[in-house]
């Protein structure tokens, strides 16, 4: 067994880029082996140039659209595709149906996966199942179902590669030192601050001399988030406004060749973190230690509090205190505002900004 290893993550950007470590520990474990990975796809941009991962397998989503008929026979046609690599190992580390049903279907004889909710019988397509604890960081949860299954783990780096002509193209696009990569929108908008606070955290940094990269993804909610952050603004030099243009490893590339990073909770804080930049996040009500930004400079216990401002390594989540954080609930009773985040203010977010960056950089 472990000779032709299936990783299965289903999941967003952000949660794909925290497998990493997994693929490092099974290298080190299993040196002659091959290392594959299943993701949705869209989200393979973030493992791209790891020597640890020897194929991405890509799942569309776009399937769910399709009519019961067509929906049906490409995801058999996926599956026996699957069934043809003869893995003998599956680690599900999405714990949804989907990849329960991907794990059984492979043939695997060794099928590792994590106890969770779902259909009647599912944990009978696992011949391993394993509790993980909920409260722990998410790369730490990912690295303990390879303990339980007993891999030895000696890394927590999450690794992120950038080639060098990938910066090159980055370092060409934006000719500047001292830049803040500022990316202050997300898919949910319950993680998004206010406009305004936005564009008055931008004017600092311009009148502290940076240049700011503002980035989005390219809908229509995040775009018009941005003409809306904009329209606080007078147009400047300093403001390079790149949201809607970018793919996913040119933002990977502009985020390499940063100072710094400044925005919400979101994928693109995690490869900054990854990228060993320093991160300020703003934080509603998502947990942090499930999803904070990672450091893999350091050793500490990340995120040791339930809520409030907390630093681990280079990196600080700015958010509320309050007993109600996290909620995890999508805005305030579903209104997709969260009051805890709204209610933090620009000039608290500069100031804790300032007391971090050196005389030098500010």
């Amino acid at each position: 067994m472990f000779k032709k290893i299936l990783v299965i993550k289903l999941r967003h950007i952000g949660d794909v880029l925290l497998t990493t470590p997994v693929f490092t520990a099974l290298k080190e474990n299993f040196k002659e082996s091959f290392v594959a990975v299943l993701v949705n796809k869209g989200t393979e941009a973030v493992l791209e140039k790891n020597p640890f991962i020897d194929e991405i397998i890509t799942f569309d989503r776009r399937l769910k659209n399709y009519g019961v008929f067509k929906k049906y026979t490409e995801e058999l046609n996926f599956l026996k595709q699957i069934r043809k690599k003869e893995f003998d190992t599956t680690i599900d580390l999405t714990g949804g149906d989907r990849a329960a049903l991907i794990s059984v279907f492979s043939g695997a004889k060794v099928r590792i996966g994590v106890k969770s909710k779902g259909f009647a019988g599912k944990k009978y397509f696992y011949t391993h199942l394993f509790e993980i604890d909920g409260k722990k960081h998410t790369v730490l949860q990912n690295l303990e179902i390879l303990e339980k299954a007993g891999i030895k783990v000696k890394s927590r780096k999450v690794l992120l590669n950038v080639l060098e002509e990938e910066k090159e193209w980055a370092k060409k696009l934006i000719p500047h030192k001292q830049i803040v990569h500022i990316h202050p929108t997300s898919r949910w908008l319950f993680k998004c601050w206010k406009d305004e606070y936005i564009a008055e955290v931008i004017k600092w940094f311009i009148e502290k001399g940076f240049i700011v990269v503002l980035t989005s993804a390219p809908t229509e909610k995040e775009m018009k988030k941005i003409d809306s952050i904009l329209s606080f603004l007078k147009p400047s030099e300093q403001l390079i406004n790149l949201s809607g243009r970018l793919t996913l490893r040119q933002l990977i590339a502009v985020s390499s060749i940063s100072d710094l990073f400044f925005g919400v909770d979101t994928a693109p804080m995690h490869i900054a973190s990854a990228l060993g930049k320093p991160v300020f996040a703003l934080f509603g009500p998502s947990g942090a230690f499930h999803w904070g930004p990672w450091d893999s400079d350091s050793s500490e216990i990340p995120y040791s509090e339930r809520s409030g401002i907390q630093r681990f390594g280079k990196n600080i989540v700015i958010q509320r205190n309050w007993e109600c954080i996290p909620c995890g609930q999508d805005g305030c009773k579903g209104s997709k505002i969260s009051k805890c985040l709204f209610d933090i203010k620009p000039e608290e977010v500069v100031e804790i900004i300032s007391s971090v960056l050196s005389p030098v950089n500010i």
